[in-house]
């Protein structure tokens, strides 16, 4: 059956003029919400900000439970926890306790050899644990408890600092075990280390994409999520101009994704009041790819709540599914994304305080599509 492709992409110089994306229907993906980890009144949630799936099935959830003073140098001295669960949802252990790159945590990654890296945002570190939860690398440095932190909404911002972060977010690899950081609050701009942690170069910097989010490649407002795929191309979700921006593993610019799908612009958003001018594209916040013989791209925006799968290299939305909401199978700012295999995610709910298991129905869906193209010829053969 011939794939609908939803996406345009946009390959610009940074001198090409705005211009409205087209706005094309993308199939719904049936899916499924499973019980999957096993808690307790001694072990409840708070805001869940990363999950991480390793080789054995073993899953990696970021927690922040709270309960700090919020006047000190960090975001809070008690909010970071990573307690692993089996394959089963059983709880297995935490991780990290007591480590000093840990505060206010951004986001989870396992590597290739079942390392797992923590990226803090408040210490402005990125923290390598090898499989038995030892401390093995940190890149960056946290600031000194007496010192004015940097991470502070600084304006200007303070200059970038080579092998130094400010506003840390996510981590990927390359084939080689080149380290890439996306350094996403406030230097605005990817990092690239070799495997034992020395310094490379940086690319990108602080702007705005322009009226339709198709301008000025290479400039970031947040780069909030970063993936890479086999072939070398660097996926960054830009989430404050609304776009994924892809390079190559030297900085080159290559393309954009938009996630430009259509959406009801009338309801209202679960957190916040209505945008009196809602965008046609929404905000990227997650990058997952995963690791099948044929690799896609998973992301999500926080309105209207819905998580895409996407083609590679290409960036065609083959599917999306969910909403914003509280009800089981909705989802409230989905924050980071683990993707073991083609039909199965895992999601971190942030203000649902939970992890979902997504389990995806692609024979569910080809029936869909079916359907979708039937009414389609109905309403053309009526016109």
């Amino acid at each position: 059956m011939k794939r609908i492709h939803m996406v345009a992409l946009a390959l610009l110089a940074a001198s090409a003029p705005a211009f409205a994306q087209q706005m094309v229907p993308v199939p719904e993906i049936r899916f499924e919400s499973v019980p999957f980890l096993k808690l307790n009144y001694e072990r409840n949630l708070g805001e869940v900000l990363g999950v991480a799936v390793n080789s054995r099935g073993h899953v990696i959830v970021l927690n922040h439970p709270g309960t700090a003073d919020l006047g000190s140098p960090v975001y809070g001295e008690a909010t970071t926890q990573l307690f692993e669960f089996d394959e089963k949802g059983n709880f297995v252990r935490q991780i990290g306790k007591g480590v000093y790159g840990l505060a206010y945590a951004h986001s989870v990654r396992f590597d290739r050899y079942d390392n797992l890296w923590v990226v803090d945002k408040a210490t402005m570190s990125v923290v390598k644990f090898n499989p038995e939860g030892m401390v093995m690398m940190n890149l960056g440095r946290r600031d000194e408890g007496p010192d004015e932190p940097r991470y502070r909404h600084a304006n200007p911002p303070p200059t970038p600092v080579d092998a130094m972060f400010n506003g840390t977010t996510d981590v990927t690899w390359d084939a080689d075990d080149n380290i890439y950081v996306s350094d996403g609050y406030f230097n605005s701009e990817i990092a690239k280390f070799d495997k034992n942690g020395n310094w490379i170069k940086r690319w990108g910097s602080a702007g705005q994409g322009g009226a339709h989010a198709n301008e000025n490649p290479g400039q970031f407002s947040n780069p909030h999520n970063i993936g890479i795929d086999r072939q070398g191309n660097i996926y960054v979700a830009d989430r404050g101009n609304r776009r994924i921006q892809v390079f190559d593993t030297d900085g080159n610019f290559k393309r954009f994704i938009f996630l430009n799908a259509p959406y009801d612009k009338s309801r209202h958003p679960v957190l916040g009041n209505m945008n009196p001018n809602p965008p046609d594209e929404t905000s990227p916040w997650t990058i997952c790819i995963t690791s099948g013989s044929t690799q896609y791209l998973y992301t999500s925006d926080a309105e209207p709540g819905r998580i895409y799968k996407i083609a590679l290299p290409g960036g065609e939305i083959l599917g999306l599914f969910g909403r914003s909401g509280h009800e089981l199978g909705q989802f409230s700012w989905v924050h980071g994304l683990a993707c073991p295999d083609e039909n199965t995610l895992y999601v971190a709910d942030m203000n649902n305080w939970r992890v979902q298991k997504i389990i995806m129905h692609p024979d569910k869906q080809k029936e869909a599509i079916i359907l979708q193209q039937s009414k389609q010829k109905e309403t053309a053969g009526g016109r």
